[in-house]
């Protein structure tokens, strides 16, 4: 007759999935730990622009001080490069690297920048009006 359990009790369970994750924590190297994208550095499209961006309504913004629409996929980026929910940072200005939908001409991907990518010259921030037509006065 057997009066021991053949089955480890749930406590003495838990316990040993405790230890063995208290185990695989320390194992792993503390750079293994870190978010990606703290203190590294973020490549931007050669198309980003520069700019100040006012995030206005969750469809609307102000960019550079003109209104512009936000596409339906917009993706806002913090400075670790996570994704901001734009009805978190309404009303509020950032300096920004952006991306316009060429057919559309909507807001399809700003990224928030830290002091350092500020630093950084880019272009954009341009207060010249662009079209995508010519008339015959331009071609002087």
């Amino acid at each position: 007759m057997n009066r021991c359990p053949t089955t480890p009790s749930p406590f003495t369970r838990a316990l040993l999935a405790g230890l063995a994750c208290a185990w695989l924590g320390a194992a792993l190297p503390a750079a293994a730990q870190v978010p990606a994208g703290l203190g590294g550095v973020r490549t931007f499209p050669d198309a980003a622009l520069r700019g100040v961006l006012t995030l206005n309504t969750v469809s609307e913004a102000t960019l550079n001080g003109r209104a512009i629409r936000l596409a339906p996929g917009l993706r806002l980026l913090s400075p670790q490069n996570t994704l901001v929910m734009v009805h978190s940072v309404l009303g509020q200005s950032y300096k920004v690297n952006y991306v316009i939908e060429a057919s559309t001409a909507m807001l399809l991907t700003a990224w928030i920048l830290t002091e350092s990518e500020a630093a950084q010259p880019r272009k954009g921030n341009s207060d010249a009006v662009q079209f995508n037509f010519r008339t015959e006065s331009d071609a002087k």
